[in-house]
């Protein structure tokens, strides 16, 4: 067993990996002998391409790691300019669990952002592939990932699990999440920060949707957004109040409700392109 560390800021996530040499005999040898029935009639053929083409055992490998799914050509062009600010299918499976149906996989192969505003924004921005889920549920499916000693993914807090809060998950979509606050949004009322933005361009996320994108990228880049700032989303309580998300520092990401919206230099505007 190994533990391969992705460090940020020096901040580390632990994944749990494991040779299959470490794997029980017994275990590697069903594996096998299943692959080879799935091959049928083909095997010998299949069997001698990969012993002769190095670069089909890994490929057969990292299908089977992502549940025999492969990115488009749209994806693959989209991760390519992205980078690191590319959280795909492939990390939403790995990071979250989530299994697609081949019409979800069909719907999101087509990235909805052009090759110039990805280019614009590829420093700024974090490309999700969101997939439904309430803050709750990404707080459930990242309980077991292990942090170093006294770090948190969430502050310890439980106020919006009845609250209704981030429970209106959304739809299957890609988002274009900006990493920072709106520019020059901080110390404004609610109404002045949403004067701060082309309304044709951009538009203010749910909580839910900053929340799974915020976890989604520190799983997968070990990278915290907003350690040192509040960003209000469009997502109101049950009493009406506004949510806001932050601060996420060694004791968790925080999601506070504030009543009222007015100004506080402590609290910018989340923003993402719309489609």
């Amino acid at each position: 067993m190994s533990e391969t560390p992705v460090a940020q800021y020096g901040l580390t996530v632990e994944i749990h990996t494991m040779k299959w040499t470490e794997i029980p005999t017994g275990q590697t040898n069903g594996a096998f002998q299943r692959l080879m029935v799935a091959f049928g009639d083909r095997a010998d053929s299949i069997v001698e391409r990969i012993n002769a083409d190095e670069a089909v055992a890994p490929r057969v490998a990292t299908l089977c790691y992502h549940n025999g799914y492969e990115p488009s050509v749209s994806q693959e062009k989209a991760r390519k300019i992205m980078s690191k600010n590319f959280f795909g299918i492939e990390d939403v499976q790995k990071h979250f669990g989530v299994t697609f149906s081949k019409r979800q996989l069909a719907y999101m192969a087509e990235i909805p952002f052009s090759e110039e505003v990805l280019t614009e924004c590829k420093d700024t921005h974090i490309l999700v592939a969101y997939a439904p889920m309430a803050i709750v549920a990404v707080r459930t499916k990242t309980a077991s990932v292990k942090l170093p000693p006294k770090h948190r993914m969430f502050y310890q807090q439980d106020w919006y699990d009845n609250n209704e809060v981030g429970n209106g998950a959304g739809a299957l979509e890609w988002h274009l999440v900006r990493k920072t606050s709106v520019p020059e949004s901080k110390s404004k009322t609610w109404q002045e920060q949403q004067d701060l933005l082309d309304h044709k361009i951009d538009e203010t996320p749910e909580a839910n949707v900053m929340v799974y994108t915020i976890i989604g990228h520190f799983l997968a880049t070990g990278e915290r957004l907003f350690e040192k700032e509040y960003v209000r989303t469009r997502t109101l309580d049950s009493d009406g109040d506004r949510v806001l998300v932050g601060y996420f520092d060694a004791y968790g990401l925080y999601i506070v409700d504030w009543s009222g919206d007015g100004p506080s230099g402590y609290v910018g505007l989340s923003v993402a392109r719309k489609q």
